[in-house]
């Protein structure tokens, strides 16, 4: 599974990335805002996008929409520091197919992407 990492802060992005390389999935791309998030994932056409909700340029949320909107088949799962409903309601709404809370550790990360990953592929199946 070919992912792009979207966050501002550069440590997690490493932390992440070393992670989901670590559990086997091919990291190919990282942006620092959402923006970049946006035009990276129309190019590399990643199978999974982990979008933080805070960034510069564009928010996550509204990365979300439009990266949805590029990449219907995409799954998108939001990182966040922050767990409040309203933003975890607006994720889901916008196609957020999981939501991972900072900071997180391996099993966590390999849990909510194995979960969203699962609920693609059936997604993709009740399409067809």
């Amino acid at each position: 599974m070919r992912v792009l990492i979207a966050d501002d802060n550069a440590v997690m992005r490493a932390v992440l990335r070393t992670i989901l390389r670590d559990e086997g999935y091919d990291v190919v791309g990282e942006a620092g805002d959402g923006s970049a998030a946006v035009r990276m994932a129309s190019q590399l056409k990643p199978d999974i996008v982990c979008l933080d909700i805070v960034m510069p340029r564009s928010d996550g949320l509204q990365a979300l929409q439009e990266i949805r909107s590029l990449l219907p088949t995409a799954v998108v799962l939001m990182i966040s520091g922050n767990a409040d409903r309203q933003t975890v309601e607006a994720a889901v709404a916008g196609g957020a197919f999981g939501y991972l809370l900072k900071p997180f550790n391996t099993a966590r990360v390999v849990e909510i992407m194995t979960k969203a990953t699962a609920k693609a592929k059936a997604a993709a199946r009740d399409d067809n």
